[in-house]
């Protein structure tokens, strides 16, 4: 990189260009192929898992908080299909899935976390020195914490909106109305994404990274995300007709094609900070030596 076209105002946008000519050369889009058919097939895993967790602590399992919890973010035309699959899955005994299908079920849906760490490694230029069983055991502890969060969101969403209709007499009324309100769901969401997206950034690459490392690509993620989500179900809605294509499989290939865009944003947001660390510490050395 020419350290003298390097400045404190030109940093992030030449990081930008730089992280999208990296993700074009060294295989971003392959990778973010890998990434999207790993969740996919991780998909349905985990919700069993979780169905399998929520069924060991309790019998009534929230059907639609759960799929809300899942899909609640996803264009309607491409969460519609599998949440009628999912609804099945629901519906089966749940005792029989904290046996020897739950523990598959883990491991099965720990391979899509797998995936986004050996993406997100790639993309920040590191080379991960861990061991398998470091490795997948990260990949395991992240599937048991996203379960765990996901019930906790469960119990909370239920519970506060159940004591506020309790004491609807002594709460305010636009506390009522504010937590009924699509900009808080839609506030909650974007955060739990954000938290999400944070902890893969920190934990999942070979090598630690400050906030200040991480934060730019998050916020870039998050971002394109919202708009990617919101431009993909007006072209579905609009343009596509992935039935006439894929017949009783254009659910899936809807939903897989989301997954591949979501995945790519991902890459490209770590191949941003990833560009911003190289070039930050290029200007800091130019700086260093130019001041000695």
């Amino acid at each position: 990189m020419d350290e003298t076209v390097i400045s404190r105002w030109n940093l992030a946008p030449m990081a930008a260009w730089k992280a999208v000519q990296r993700f074009n050369m060294q295989g971003g889009w392959v990778m973010s192929s890998h990434v999207a058919m790993s969740i996919l097939l991780s998909l349905f895993p985990f919700i069993l898992f979780v169905v399998a967790l929520a069924g060991a602590l309790s019998r009534d399992l929230p059907t639609d908080a759960l799929i809300e919890a899942f899909f609640g973010v996803w264009p309607d035309d491409i969460a519609d299909p599998l949440t009628n699959e999912i609804r099945k899955v629901l519906n089966s005994d749940h005792v029989r899935l904290i046996t020897v299908g739950g523990v598959l079920a883990l491991y099965f849906a720990s391979n899509g976390v797998d995936a986004i760490r050996i993406a997100l490694s790639h993309a920040y230029r590191d080379h991960d020195p861990r061991p398998f069983w470091k490795t997948r055991g990260l990949s395991l502890a992240f599937v048991v914490a996203g379960g765990a969060v996901v019930l906790a969101g469960l119990t909370v969403g239920i519970g506060v909106p159940a004591y506020f209709k309790y004491f609807e007499n002594y709460v305010p009324a636009w506390l009522n109305e504010w937590q009924d309100s699509a900009l808080f769901n839609s506030g909650v969401a974007v955060g739990a994404l954000t938290l999400a997206v944070s902890a893969c950034h920190v934990w999942m690459p070979g090598l630690k990274h400050s906030f200040r490392d991480i934060w730019p690509g998050v916020a870039v993620t998050i971002g394109l995300w919202i708009a990617a989500a919101w431009g993909f179900s007006v072209y579905v809605a609009t343009f596509a007709d992935y039935s006439a294509t894929y017949a009783g499989l254009a659910g899936a290939m809807a939903a897989l094609i989301f997954l591949y865009l979501m995945a790519a944003i991902m890459i490209l947001g770590a191949e941003f900070n990833g560009a911003l660390i190289r070039a930050r510490s290029e200007l800091e050395r130019s700086e260093a030596e130019s001041q000695g």
